[in-house]
């Protein structure tokens, strides 16, 4: 049986959060925004709870907890919600990296192309971009920094915590896409200083199509962030739509549950990682490992292997297990990794390059064996 070792991409689902959204769908079925009867408030009961679940986790207020279908329309809101405050005030630069997201990159580049001036922050070949860099490009008519928590392909950890506290002695708006660290980097998320936050909850085993947006607030009052999308005043006017009660109770759930366990999940995560760095000692390959591994999260590895096409290998490895090459969400382009390019790699490092990534849910017995599985085929192609 193939071993799942692509959690970047998306957790398999906790069966806790999966008995909880069982247990609302079959028993809270009102509509959360029904104020007329008890089923409507019994739904918003659940719903509220769940915020507070994610709240805590965060070590935030619950009324700063909205919920959206996950982190790209998270950060489509904290992005595109600032442009009539941006135009209005004359605030009309933004500062990203070129490592960002797709959700982020492609939000900027759209603003871009409507009288926005957006600058991208380039990294070293650690992967990680440089504070100061960020910072020296800030101006007074500079209206929003973004910057990942984490790298989704290489799992860096980018200097978030830097920027957030020089920013926050300036009116620049920060923003964090959190979507690979929330769950896991619990204690350094809890210590940032942002205005916004995304994050979605499939990345930390809750289900898909749902995910939060945090808005910070700064003297009693949110960031002036404005709806995107029009249709109702559900999550009080910043996202309209039905509240899908169930998939929030999920991602409540997830969020309790990472806030429980996080410590212990953190050194399932560091045996594994050494578990599979020894099998790649042991095989004789050729590999380096892109991306300062000092700064890299335990749950990640981004590998390249001399001599080895990704592409071929991961055809040729499937049934053994299941890792990637870059982002999900470029996954079926087969273009070389803009995140890996952005960084300076060689093509032939890039095109063997492989994104191994776990979680609470792994068995460190079965990763291993698919690794060990995968680097025999790579030693015939290496050949």
């Amino acid at each position: 049986m193939s071993t799942y070792l692509d959690y970047n991409a998306s957790a398999p689902i906790d069966l806790r959060v999966l008995d909880c959204m069982v247990d609302v769908y079959k028993n809270s079925i009102g509509n959360a925004d029904s104020r007329t009867h008890g089923f409507g408030e019994k739904a918003r009961s659940v719903v509220e709870d769940a915020r507070k679940q994610v709240a805590t986790l965060l070590g935030i207020s619950s009324d700063e907890v909205f919920f959206t279908s996950g982190a790209t329309e998270s950060n489509n809101i904290a992005i595109r919600g600032l442009v009539d405050y941006g135009k209005k005030n004359g605030k009309m630069h933004i500062i990203t990296t070129e490592i960002e997201h797709k959700a982020v990159l492609e939000t900027v580049k759209h603003l871009s192309e409507n009288g926005f001036e957006v600058e991208f922050i380039k990294p070293g070949i650690n992967g990680r971009v440089n504070a100061s860099d960020v910072l020296d490009k800030v101006r007074e008519d500079t209206l929003l920094v973004s910057v990942m928590h984490v790298n989704n392909e290489t799992g860096i950890i980018q200097p978030v915590k830097e920027i957030g506290d020089a920013l926050a002695q300036r009116d620049v708006l920060f923003h964090v896409d959190a979507t690979q660290s929330c769950g896991k980097l619990v204690d350094e998320i809890r210590g940032i200083k942002y205005n916004m936050l995304s994050f979605s909850a499939h990345k930390l085993m809750g289900p898909q199509g749902i995910g939060v947006l945090v808005l910070k607030k700064n003297r009693y009052k949110l960031p002036p962030v404005k709806n995107i999308m029009y249709g109702g005043q559900q999550e009080h006017g910043i996202r309209p739509g039905t509240i899908p009660v169930a998939l929030v109770a999920g991602c409540g759930m997830a969020c309790e549950i990472a806030s429980t366990e996080y410590k212990e999940n953190a050194q399932k995560a560091i045996d594994i990682k050494k578990a599979v760095l020894k099998e790649f000692d042991a095989s004789g390959i050729e590999y380096s490992i892109n991306g300062d591994p000092k700064f890299c999260v335990d749950t990640t590895i981004n590998v390249s292997l001399k001599g080895v096409s990704s592409e071929a290998l991961m055809i040729s490895t499937k049934q053994f297990c299941g890792v990637s090459n870059g982002s999900a969400c470029t996954s079926k382009s087969y273009t070389p990794s803009y995140v890996l390019v952005a960084m300076g790699l060689d093509n032939d490092t890039i095109e063997s390059s492989l994104r191994i990534s776990w979680g609470a849910g792994t068995n460190k017995d079965e990763a291993v064996e698919g690794i060990r599985e995968l680097l025999a085929v790579a030693k015939q192609f290496s050949l």
